[in-house]
């Protein structure tokens, strides 16, 4: 699992409400998630390395929905799907025509993405800093208290619309930029989105699917 792809799967769950002052990246922050329970975009995404060298750059689309599942699509320059489904978190590569799939834990409770569909944990997930304005944006970052988090930051970046941008900082030193677009709130996302089967053929590694004992409903 490449190094993105495993900060992106963390990206499911957490952040809390505050008062703030209008002019401030966490009230807009808070303005922008507040009554958010599902959210569809499209994001484009560039890495640099702990030297400074420009790495992959990639787009796509993406959609969250309350309390714990996500779908990161990448369609250009290469194809890869991530869906977290509420119980597994699943990564295909149709290239290399393999799927990867781990149970989604509680380290998903430590990504600054879930800010945008619950706010009841930021405060306790995380430290909140203002970082003043910064490309015509205003900055908020986010520094997780987990015991072992998966990034060293994340700083999230507000325009009038909302969230656009967001910059993070792995362990490793290297950096990845995502630019976000096109927001719908609350839209109506079909259940099936967050529903993966492995396609016929691929090979499938990790931890074994959990079986619903669920009735199926008419």
């Amino acid at each position: 699992m490449n190094r993105f792809a495993a900060f992106a799967v963390t990206l499911v769950l957490a952040c809390s409400t505050a008062a703030h002052a209008a002019d401030t990246a966490r009230a807009k922050l808070d303005a922008f998630a507040t009554g958010l329970h599902s959210l569809t975009g499209n994001f484009s995404q560039s890495l640099t390395d702990a030297n400074g060298q420009p790495g992959k750059s990639s787009t796509g689309t993406l959609a969250l929905e309350a309390p714990r599942q996500f779908r990161w699509e990448t369609t250009a320059p290469y194809k890869q799907t991530i869906v977290a489904d509420g119980s597994r978190v699943w990564m295909y590569d149709p290239d290399l025509e393999q799927v990867t799939v781990r149970i989604q834990s509680t380290e998903e409770t430590h990504s600054p993405l879930t800010v945008l569909t619950d706010l009841k944990q930021l405060d306790r997930g995380f430290k909140v800093t203002e970082q003043g304005e910064r490309d015509g944006l205003s900055w908020v970052r986010l520094t997780s208290t987990a015991k072992d988090p998966q990034f060293d930051y994340a700083d999230l970046g507000f325009d009038a619309k909302g969230l656009a941008r967001m910059t993070f900082k792995d362990q490793l030193g290297a950096t990845t930029d995502i630019r976000f677009s096109n927001w719908q709130r609350n839209p109506s996302i079909p259940a099936q989105t967050f529903n993966f089967v492995p396609p016929k053929g691929a090979d499938v590694v990790g931890d074994a699917p959990v079986i619903s004992t669920q009735p199926i409903k008419d």
